[in-house]
């Protein structure tokens, strides 16, 4: 009976491990031995079904982090999950150590989930994600970012021509509105870690002009 239960948690846990979506930078990849760990943390912490592990760099430093997320929750365009931080000991400082009430699982340690939450915006029957909106209905924000996707915009002259195509339009951070001051915040196309944008835009009628871009670098 315990052989057929151990074989039997092995066989879930195998198939569970092959519907992960993976999210990996380089130089922080977990082995499959690794991953079963984390996904043993993980559910001591909380997230009982693991939807996705992504890494990400901690720039400027050397340090680098593992994210899990739990499988998502939609409600028309909200969208909810539990995001969990994850440390291994290899990839921080010598010395490093769980803080108060962090569950350590070999070189892994973890605190306690958080609820993550976004909006689902569609643009050319695409869907993509952004963290908040304010001041602006979700169809005022997807026909700005068909705009910027579509190069249909005009550039004020203190914006960076070259730096604005380091822009991921595919990754809105957030939208909002204040009076007639539109700010939008976008991630780095270097993906996570590499920093991410901040632009002001106006709009005067169908024209859309970016007028000051800021960019923030780890």
């Amino acid at each position: 009976m315990k052989k057929l239960t151990y074989t039997i948690a092995t066989l879930i846990l195998t198939t569970s491990l092959y519907s992960i979506e993976r999210d990996y930078v380089p130089r922080a990849i977990l082995t499959k031995e690794q991953e079963k760990v984390v996904l043993e943390l993980a559910g001591k912490a909380g997230i009982k079904t693991v939807a996705k592990i992504s890494s990400y760099n901690m720039f400027p430093s050397p340090f680098r982090g593992l994210r899990i997320h739990g499988v998502e929750q939609v409600n028309g365009r909200e969208v909810s999950f539990q995001v969990l931080s994850v440390s291994h000991a290899e990839w921080l400082q010598p010395g490093a150590k769980p803080g108060k009430g962090h569950i350590r699982l070999g070189d892994f340690w973890a605190g306690k989930p958080f609820m993550r939450k976004q909006i689902i915006l569609k643009v050319n029957k695409k869907e993509y994600r952004t963290g908040s909106i304010r001041g602006l209905k979700p169809e005022e924000c997807e026909k700005i970012l068909s705009q910027l996707m579509s190069d249909d915009y005009d550039l004020g002259p203190r914006v960076n021509e070259k730096t604005l195509a380091q822009v991921d339009w595919t990754k809105p951070s957030r939208f909002s509105k204040q009076g007639d001051n539109i700010s939008a915040g976008f991630l780095h196309k270097g993906g996570p870690g590499s920093g991410f944008f901040d632009l002001q835009i106006k709009q005067d009628g169908g024209v859309l002009t970016i007028m000051q871009m800021f960019q923030a670098i780890p």
